[in-house]
């Protein structure tokens, strides 16, 4: 009988091991066409993010009519605050770093480079708000708490950091879009002598 058993464990033991690449190899595949499917509305700028106003607008009404879950709404806002933290600074900090963005026209031009980038940004914004709502459906979620402070709290946290933000962009000169690239249009004017200018077509 105990000769039995071992044989059991072990044929279940192996079951086991050629199951789970199997399943591992199943979700793997789900991952990637997931993947695939969201990387395909790159280029949709406008189209994504009236997506997510909407998905946001969705959310808030949620919210005012079953007035309620205001600790999941705090702290969808805060993770909000630092998605948009991170989109407005640059991937390299000019303090650790000299010259990372032009401060001059004669500089060469380097578009701005985000610690977050916008698509990140999207992605991460809207699978939080997306989480957020899910979250509204379970009464657990629902903490009772005095809503009025937790907006205070919030307001004053975003008052100071970005008025921090904006102290950084000025100390530094830069700003979080690529301004002043210059265009092919620019390069095809020529001067010509005795004239003042042709195009060059």
């Amino acid at each position: 009988q105990g000769r039995f058993r071992a044989v059991f464990l072990a044929s279940s033991a192996m079951e086991e091991v050629e199951e789970t690449p199997a399943v591992l190899n199943f979700l793997d595949s789900i991952q990637r066409k997931f993947q695939q499917q969201v990387d395909k509305t790159t280029v949709w700028v406008k189209t994504r993010w009236c997506m997510l106003a909407l998905t946001l607008v969705g959310y808030v009404i949620r919210v005012y009519f079953i007035k309620g879950f205001f600790i999941v709404t705090y702290g969808l806002g805060i993770y909000m605050l630092n998605l948009l933290i991170g989109f407005l600074s640059p991937a390299v900090d000019p303090e650790t770093e000299e010259e990372v963005l032009p401060t001059t026209e004669s500089t060469e031009f380097r578009p701005f480079t985000r610690k977050l980038p916008e698509f990140k940004f999207w992605f991460s914004a809207i699978r939080a708000i997306l989480i957020g709502t899910a979250m509204t459906f379970f009464s657990a979620f629902d903490l009772p708490v005095f809503w009025p402070i937790l907006l205070a709290y919030f307001i004053i946290l975003l008052i100071l950091t970005m008025k921090d933000r904006v102290r950084h962009m000025m100390k530094h000169k830069y700003l979080p879009f690529s301004l002043g690239k210059q265009t092919y249009g620019e390069l095809s004017k020529v001067d010509v002598p005795g004239g003042k200018g042709k195009e060059d077509k």
